[in-house]
């Protein structure tokens, strides 16, 4: 979906569809782990004091972080932390200490989205479903079993595609929205006094009398603010203006009547407290409620999974995973994915959460430190993009960002008390994906330059092939190599073993920028060689989809003949032998060498015709 094809409206239903999944179902649970503990005891004052800190952190970290600071650092269009990350490492380039110790963070707080995508579908699914203990207590033995089933069919059908059903996800999240407003709505029309809330004073009254137990609820307070990140993830789908005016208009009012709709329940009935928000609708009502909220938390957890697979496939062309399989579930829409592993490697991660923690009182206990440790890493790269990027004056940049900073450290340390309570869940999920990412980062420069020192250069080997040339035979050979310059291995292996040199060859090197889109017009590099021999350099976008043929049909009109009868494609995939210590510490070396076995052909990521591939591999020490 973008701007130029899509009009403003269905941009912003889309938005609310996509974006605001996640923090639209936080009203499942925030309130309850605020007054659930019963830390708090139930007075007007201190009801008031909460629900200020409730409409202000969303006004401070959504409304004035996000929307107004973080939306304007874009790259080329795209939002994410990995665009903010690439964007930011840009920016220092010319201060490589600074640039070194940078990526690590933005790596790990990419990592850290992993730890979110398993908390969130367990916590809002759950969150739903707890709903049926409101309409009957006898419905109690079912949450987890309904829970675990919705998530089984969720992922079950992720290889079909979203193309079908996600046009109505826009569409159920707006009715979600109106539904929770019209239920604020009603509770507050009874105590219509608790909107004196939306006054500061309030929250600063309630931390200036309890300043110990401020910072603890600080902890539970956050949760109403996850997935404020995807507001900037999804701008490359959206645009800014939808996704703002969907907030200012949409999701924030609904949030904060919703939010205050649960205030005023409690301040009339405190035993509301075991969950406050599915007690707001009367007792008809509340069945289809579950119901309602069921499907808003699907949503929710859908734009996660999507949002991993994307995620995954950036990080792969940005050198940081191995190639994984990545099926296309729409012929129309390239950026809808399905990857198998990551699909079921979450669930089972998720499947693990709901057995551990059993309720979403519980996992909400491991939501926030991932969470808040993602958003103090964007605070921070935020600065060096518009310090370093932008070029703006230190003072200014130490201002706009020094707020935001000194929240999300407030918000963060909070959430540490809970590490030992289920914190550590997402953060051992993240720590191990980091883990494997750095691995196949390090291992692939040590596998380039152990290729490099036992390379042959290009031009000098084929001048001397040439001096007695083999046998031409009709056809176009495309070898790839990691190196532009240097002799593939499928070239010695196929003069060696078949004695042939095909009439036309290309010496194809992939090239991942970045940045997100590279274009049509800046894809190909070409350098003849002589001898009806080309270099080629080929450049992607970590968002663009490699797809080799079609970019090399671009020079059929250069006098090369890439026939799909006729052209074959020659892959080295070399076999890793760790060498035990001498580049990394060995079981990071075992690990790297396993990781490059189980990696999907680059024939199947690159989109090669399978019938045209020929692959030939060498024993290469690291």
């Amino acid at each position: 979906m973008s701007a130029s094809k899509s009009s403003l409206g269905g941009l912003i239903v889309g938005a609310i569809g996509v974006v605001y999944g996640d923090i639209g179902t936080s009203v499942l649970y925030s309130v309850k782990e605020v007054f659930g503990g019963g830390h708090v005891e139930f007075t007007p004052d201190n009801v008031y004091g909460v629900l200020s800190m409730f409409f202000w952190t969303l006004t401070t970290i959504v409304s004035l972080k996000y929307v107004v600071l973080v939306l304007r650092a874009d790259n080329n269009g795209e939002g994410g932390l990995v665009a903010m990350l690439t964007l930011a490492s840009r920016a220092v380039a010319d201060r490589p200490r600074l640039r070194n110790a940078m990526l690590p963070v933005g790596i790990f707080g990419a990592c850290l989205f992993y730890g979110d995508g398993v908390i969130t579908p367990a916590i809002t699914v759950l969150g739903a479903m707890e709903g049926l203990e409101v309409v009957s207590p006898g419905f109690s033995q079912y949450v987890i079993p309904l829970t675990l089933l919705v998530l089984a069919v969720l992922f079950a059908v992720q290889k079909r595609g979203t193309a079908g059903i996600g046009k109505f996800f826009g569409p159920m999240m707006m009715l979600w929205f109106v539904v929770i407003a019209a239920l604020g709505i009603h509770q507050i029309m009874g105590h219509p006094e608790i909107l004196w809330a939306l006054n500061p004073w309030h929250a600063w009254k309630f931390t200036w009398h309890y300043p110990g137990l401020t910072f603890i609820l600080l902890g539970a307070i956050v949760l109403c603010v996850t997935g404020a990140e995807a507001l900037y993830a999804d701008m490359g789908h959206f645009g800014k203006k939808p996704i703002r005016i969907a907030w200012f208009t949409i999701a924030m009012p609904a949030l904060t009547l919703n939010y205050f709709g649960q205030g005023a329940l409690l301040l009339a009935e405190p035993s509301a407290k075991a969950n406050p928000f599915f007690m707001m609708a009367p007792d008809w009502a509340q069945l289809p409620l579950v119901a309602l909220a069921t499907v808003a938390a699907v949503i929710a957890s859908q734009a996660l999974i999507s949002g991993a697979f994307s995620v995954t496939k950036q990080v792969v062309q940005l050198g940081y995973l191995p190639r994984l399989q990545v099926l296309h579930t729409n012929v129309k829409e390239t950026g809808q994915i399905y990857m198998p592993l990551v699909n079921w490697a979450l669930f089972a991660l998720i499947v693990l959460a709901v057995g551990m923690f059993r309720s979403s009182g519980n996992l909400a206990a491991a939501y926030g430190i991932a969470v808040t440790t993602d958003m103090l890493i964007t605070t921070v790269l935020t600065f060096f993009v518009i310090r370093y990027a932008w070029k703006l004056p230190l003072a200014l940049c130490l201002a706009a960002t020094g707020l935001f900073f000194t929240v999300d450290v407030l918000f963060w340390a909070s959430n540490l008390i809970k590490l030992i309570h289920g914190g550590w869940f997402p953060l051992a999920i993240a720590g191990a994906v980091f883990t494997l990412m750095l691995t196949w980062r390090d291992g692939r420069a040590l596998l380039s330059a152990s290729l490099r020192a036992t390379s042959i250069g290009l031009t000098d080997f084929l001048e001397s092939i040439f001096i007695a040339p083999p046998l031409r035979v009709d056809g176009t050979a495309v070898f790839l190599t990691n190196e532009p310059g240097v002799v593939p291995n499928a070239l010695m292996h196929n003069l060696k073993h078949n004695k042939v040199l095909h009439r036309q060859n290309l010496f194809v090197t992939v090239r991942n920028h970045e940045i997100p889109w590279v274009g049509m017009a800046k894809r190909l590099e070409m350098e003849p060689l002589g001898h009806d021999c080309w270099q080629v350099i080929v450049h992607y976008g970590f968002k663009n989809d490699p797809d080799l043929p079609k970019a090399l049909a671009e020079i059929t009109g250069r006098g090369i003949d890439l026939n799909p009868m006729s052209t074959s494609y020659f892959l080295s995939r070399d076999i890793v032998s760790p060498s035990l210590g001498a580049g990394m510490a060995p079981w990071r070396e075992k690990l790297f060498a396993q990781m490059h076995h189980n990696a999907s052909a680059a024939a199947e990521f690159m989109n090669l015709p399978s019938n045209a591939v020929v692959e030939l591999g060498s024993k290469v020490e690291i």
